[in-house]
């Protein structure tokens, strides 16, 4: 990083528009996208990364007509670019937003169906008792929804599960949980004490939107394991999932966050040795200085929150394991 700003200070200014231009051309696409988000004319923007490519003796970027797309050497460097112009862009406001006091100010969470319902009420609970001048708003979307909130900054942290964590979103392990078969009281598969995947094979399914985060974990290990099954219905929420297997429609797999209260007309039976353990985390976007407000939140969660990763944790990311589920011989500190 270092290597990127030279130790003169003329021409470490030089250097920083140099970058500046350079990151916002490879996010925007174009000359021209990138000299009307920095409000400069795009001759500036041309000069600024020809003049970058000049010092550094590479090409960064490929030129087809109007579009232009980064070259590996290119890449290379907006990686580790983009940190530094945002880290500086963005220090007058991580300032005062780190300054503001803890009791007032708004605090902006994203999180999906089963993180809204079933994660976050006690813990919104607490907050607003203790810091009741806190504006809390809590946007209820879905995952692309979430990712697309997350890097346009209109939320402090998302909380949530994520098959595919983006580079540019870090994700901390806040809640872990299984999933379970529920079925009406009469059906066959609510006598057994043990589930094989064998007995879930070839039977009428309630689901969610097939969006949702654990339906496509549920639809990914029957394909694992070439099981057949058929949709009978497919609704909008979980407790309608939980409704309509109560009125005997079918059977479906649920998170156990789903299954915090009893619900009258449903059999539980877990899914250990079927379905792998599942962690809902906070997300937030790389290089996001977060508020007083966001880091009192998320401390209540998991008081440990932020303390360095466990060696468990970190060595499973190693070996690219998703961040939304554990191994089923894993633990997760949560």
């Amino acid at each position: 990083m270092a290597a990127l700003l030279n130790t003169a200070p003329n021409y470490r200014q030089d250097r920083l528009r140099q970058l500046r231009a350079f990151c916002f051309t490879a996010e925007a696409g174009s000359i021209s996208r990138a000299a009307e988000r920095l409000d400069v004319t795009q001759p500036s923007v041309s000069l600024q990364v020809q003049a970058l490519e000049r010092d550094l003796g590479i090409t960064l970027f490929e030129r087809r007509g109007p579009r232009i797309r980064l070259t590996p050497d290119g890449e290379a460097l907006y990686a580790e670019a983009h940190k530094l112009v945002e880290a500086i862009d963005g220090l007058a406001g991580r300032f005062a937003e780190g300054n503001r006091p803890l009791d007032s100010g708004r605090l902006d969470i994203g999180a999906g169906e089963s993180s809204t319902l079933y994660l976050l009420p006690p813990t919104l609970e607490r907050f607003m008792d203790q810091h009741p001048n806190v504006q809390v708003r809590l946007h209820h979307l879905s995952v692309g929804e979430l990712m697309d909130a997350l890097r346009q900054d209109q939320v402090d942290f998302a909380v949530g599960a994520i098959l595919d964590m983006p580079d540019e979103l870090r994700y901390r392990a806040i809640y872990s949980y299984g999933l379970s078969l529920i079925t009406p009281p009469d059906h066959p598969l609510a006598r057994r004490d043990v589930i094989t995947m064998r007995d879930l094979a070839g039977q009428d399914y309630i689901i969610p939107p097939q969006n949702m985060t654990t339906w496509r974990l549920i639809k990914l290990v029957f394909q694992q394991h070439a099981v057949r099954y058929r949709v009978r219905l497919e609704v909008g929420s979980w407790e309608a999932v939980k409704r309509y297997v109560g009125l005997g429609f079918g059977i479906a797999i649920v998170s156990n966050v789903c299954l915090a209260e009893d619900y009258p007309g449903i059999v539980v039976r877990s899914l250990p040795e079927v379905f792998p353990k599942r962690t809902y985390g906070a997300m937030s976007r790389q290089g996001r200085f977060l508020s007083p407000q966001a880091r009192r939140f998320l401390e209540m969660i998991r008081p440990d929150f932020f303390e360095p990763e466990t060696v468990s944790a970190t060595h499973r990311r190693s070996r690219g394991e998703t961040p939304g589920f554990i191994a089923a011989d894993g633990v997760d500190a949560v």
